[in-house]
């Protein structure tokens, strides 16, 4: 009899915690709606590798953020943002055939599952932290508004070592605030999105002009009555 009990007591145990650590993430994120998060994952991963070197980031409400700016990240990283539920599923498909077609396997993260990545989880494309990061997007767009998604967003991105958020940004690469930003410095801003390691918007490489000329482009031909206005 005790050794069929201890096997369901372990079930309930697991069943409790899993759905204790429902219970806070969901608590979080109600939380983080209505109040700016302190940090996020990826800003102290950096502080922890990099001791020596200062982390970089300053918050700015979406209404002082110069309108080019969403407009330059949703061109560059995901233009259904204004469509889907945090995943884009004929994006994940497409890149699926595109691996099996012999190209190499791109992330096809919107922008609420790099949001959910930077706050919570940790760099890498295992199918854990993928699925995590699902999880997690779906969560945020369930309890988060759109514009408050894309907030948070511009506030904890990358876009260079140790420099996070596009006032740090604005303020390293342009030496203004977030809000004076124009068409061409959003559009140089998000064509380092992909890889701010390596790409840089203040010294930018050929590769960056002209990814940033794109995506300047796209920002024009999205930038239509209505779009990114009733979010």
């Amino acid at each position: 009899m005790a050794n069929k009990t201890f096997p369901r007591r372990i079930v309930r145990f697991l069943v409790r915690g899993f759905a204790g650590l429902l219970v806070l993430l969901v608590a979080v994120l109600l939380l983080f709606r209505f109040i700016n998060p302190p940090t996020t994952a990826f800003m102290l991963a950096y502080g922890i590798s990099y001791p020596d070197n200062k982390v970089h980031q300053q918050w700015i409400d979406y209404d002082s953020i110069s309108r080019w700016m969403p407009l330059a990240v949703v061109a560059s990283e995901d233009q259904r943002f204004p469509d889907h539920w945090g995943v884009d599923f004929a994006a994940i498909r497409k890149a699926l055939a595109e691996y099996r077609a012999g190209d190499g396997l791109r992330g096809a993260s919107t922008i609420t599952q790099q949001t959910a990545k930077n706050l919570f989880l940790w760099n890498g494309r295992s199918f854990i932290r993928k699925a995590l990061e699902a999880g997690l997007a779906l969560g945020l767009e369930a309890l988060w508004s759109k514009q408050r998604i894309l907030e948070v967003y511009l506030n904890v991105a990358e876009f260079g070592p140790g420099i996070y958020g596009v006032e740090a940004a604005s303020q390293a690469y342009f030496g203004i605030s977030a809000r004076y930003l124009s068409p061409s410095q959003a559009a140089r801003l998000a064509a380092v999105l992909p890889n701010p390691k390596v790409l840089s918007a203040g010294n930018p490489s050929a590769y960056v002009w002209e990814r940033a000329g794109w995506v300047e482009r796209q920002m024009h031909q999205l930038s239509g009555p209505g779009y990114l206005r009733e979010m």
